[in-house]
């Protein structure tokens, strides 16, 4: 039986969690909460992402959009599945992170309009090297936020995000991908890495984006 969705991302049911989350990420630019995400999602969603890479239906991941994209290695080795809203269990995630946007723009008033996300499978040795999510300025992605599918998580399985400070070189926070934990931070403005796993290691990784329209054209692609 589906679990109600109500249920499946208990940071929407907690307004001081709530409040507590917007105040970080205006203060430090970063916020993360544990045991967000309920575990029958994230249980559903990781045999989701199971079977995608049984049925070898990811991607390799590039850096760079549109005509700038491509495949390096030396920079990011994960592949990738975006997520839809014909898929039951994608619709699941995707609805509560409608409410989450929600909540947001009634707390920190960015404006946020329109939420995209993938899945994110690092096989063992994969690893993402230091990066914004946004180009300072350009404004289409302005919160990142990454959902942990993992069971059972160790010291020592590596893996973590790395957070860094404002002068982009002192660490400001490393976090293990340990289900269940959701992490939120400003696009761009905190440089992150993602450490080599030892051990196959599942997320979402997602972006509050602004509604940049053009003649019509809402959001057109860069």
């Amino acid at each position: 039986m589906a679990q109600p969705p109500d249920l499946d991302l208990l940071i929407t049911q907690d307004e001081c969690l709530l409040d507590r989350a917007a105040d970080a990420l205006a203060d430090v630019g970063w916020w993360c909460g544990d045991d967000i995400v309920a575990p029958a999602l994230v249980r559903d969603l990781r045999l989701e992402l199971r079977a995608l890479i049984a049925a070898d239906a990811l991607a390799r991941a590039g850096v760079g959009r549109e005509a700038d994209f491509q495949i390096d290695h030396s920079v990011r080795r994960d592949r990738i599945r975006w997520l839809t809203r014909q898929q039951p269990v994608h619709a699941r995630f995707l609805g509560l992170a409608e409410d989450l946007r929600h909540a947001l723009n009634r707390r920190l008033f960015l404006g946020l309009f329109e939420f995209e996300a993938h899945f994110a499978h690092y096989p063992p040795g994969a690893f993402y090297r230091r990066h914004l999510d946004s180009f300072r300025g350009a404004a289409n992605r302005v919160l990142s936020t990454v959902a942990y599918l993992n069971d059972h998580w160790q010291p020592g399985d590596g893996g973590e995000l790395v957070l860094y400070g404002a002068n982009e070189e002192d660490e400001a926070v490393r976090i293990a991908p340990r289900g269940g934990r959701l992490v939120i931070f400003l696009s761009e403005e905190v440089p992150h890495e993602v450490l080599p796993a030892r051990r196959d290691r599942y997320s979402i990784a997602g972006w509050y984006r602004l509604n940049s329209s053009i003649q019509g054209q809402i959001d057109p692609p860069r």
